[in-house]
């Protein structure tokens, strides 16, 4: 679960729930109630917070996973023509890498959010 994950990273970097809540600017009880499991469903808005300082993806503390252990992993895969077009539009139109990170992670939570 989300919650456990949260803690067993903090407690690797050897974070205080007190600390990492500081570090991560968001409220310690909450904190508490994700990583003891009383609120299961995090705000994507906390998960990005969260994910900073403990140095992992949004991907990851949704689903234990992370890009690069994805069968998808490969760099060496070429993106096809489409994706390229819908890739160079974007960024014709002003979508950022920031932007487009940002819209993954929340694309990734709700698809998280409709198989609870």
């Amino acid at each position: 679960m989300i919650g456990e994950r949260i803690k067993n990273i903090r407690e690797q970097k050897k974070y205080s729930i007190t600390e990492l809540a500081e570090l991560a600017n968001v409220s310690k009880s909450y904190l508490s109630y994700i990583e003891r499991n009383l609120n299961k469903n995090p705000s994507i808005h906390f998960l990005m917070k969260i994910a900073k300082p403990l140095n992992v993806s949004i991907e990851y503390l949704l689903t234990g996973l992370d890009q690069a252990d994805g069968p998808n992993s490969s760099s060496d895969k070429l993106l096809d023509k489409e994706w390229r077009n819908m890739i160079e539009k974007a960024i014709e139109e002003g979508i950022n890498k920031e932007d487009f990170r940002e819209y993954i992670n929340y694309i990734k939570f709700k698809i998280w959010e409709k198989n609870q």
